[in-house]
């Protein structure tokens, strides 16, 4: 974990939920963190939490759905600290249904947001990181897709969409810029709380209630892939409860 002290991470969705947590556990390490999400009082909130700690925090309010902002969050990392060691592209959202119920705005959606936010996020830090010469990417992915289940299919199609991009820049990379997926399970967040579905909402809430895990879990996850020594990468992670399917 040593090789985290110094690191500059930016991450996206800091506001709350696997975001908060995976900021306050690097900047417990220390490591300079640059949040970005759309609630910039949460944002604010955030940061003073970790400074009053001992930490170092920055934050910029963005929105992952627009190139510019994730730009301006890398320009922010560069300005604060000189330097982006890694990029965690966390924001996501979900919008559960039956596919033939067309839930055409929904879907676009989670197209805007889990599969070309985190492109975004990836096309800001890579530059940065090829005149770097090293930096590592991290994709909070999910476990939908990895067992595809009903109402969860375009949900989990963007999901197995980022699988496969991050696994494609894997061979593609020479290994200076490091990328790893984390696949969540259940997960104690407000995440539910975004699904317009009532039906699924209630049923999601439901599991989470049952055995969803404390999203520490995945901020560790985090903190085991980016404390590798540089020749070592992390592909995958799937983390879920122990009790779920």
């Amino acid at each position: 974990m040593e090789n985290i002290k110094g690191k500059v991470v930016a991450i996206t969705g800091a506001s709350s939920g696997m975001g908060r947590s995976i900021a306050i556990a690097l900047a417990n390490k220390g490591a300079k963190v640059v949040l970005g999400a759309r609630r910039t009082e949460r944002l604010q909130q955030l940061v003073e939490e970790i400074k009053n700690n001992g930490g170092e925090a920055s934050f910029s309010t963005i929105d992952v759905t627009n190139k510019a902002d994730l730009a301006r969050l890398v320009t922010t990392a560069l300005q604060q600290y000189g330097k982006l060691d890694v990029m965690v592209n966390n924001a996501g959202i979900s919008q559960l249904s039956r596919i033939d119920e067309l839930d055409i705005e929904g879907w676009e959606q989670m197209i805007d947001i889990n599969i070309k936010g985190v492109l975004y996020g990836m096309a800001a830090a890579i530059p940065v990181f090829k005149r770097q010469q090293a930096g590592h990417i991290v994709n909070i992915i999910s476990t939908a897709g990895l067992k595809i289940t009903p109402i969860m299919g375009v949900y989990a199609g963007t999901k197995n969409a980022i699988r496969t991009i991050s696994e494609a820049f894997r061979q593609e990379s020479d290994g200076k810029v490091r990328i790893t997926g984390i696949s969540p399970g259940y997960v104690k967040t407000d995440f539910a709380n975004q699904i317009k579905n009532e039906e699924m909402k209630t049923a999601i809430q439901q599991g989470m209630q049952e055995m969803a895990i404390d999203p520490i879990a995945i901020a560790n996850a985090v903190l085991y892939a980016i404390s590798q020594p540089e020749d070592v990468e992390v592909g995958e992670i799937v983390i879920r409860p122990s009790k779920q399917n």
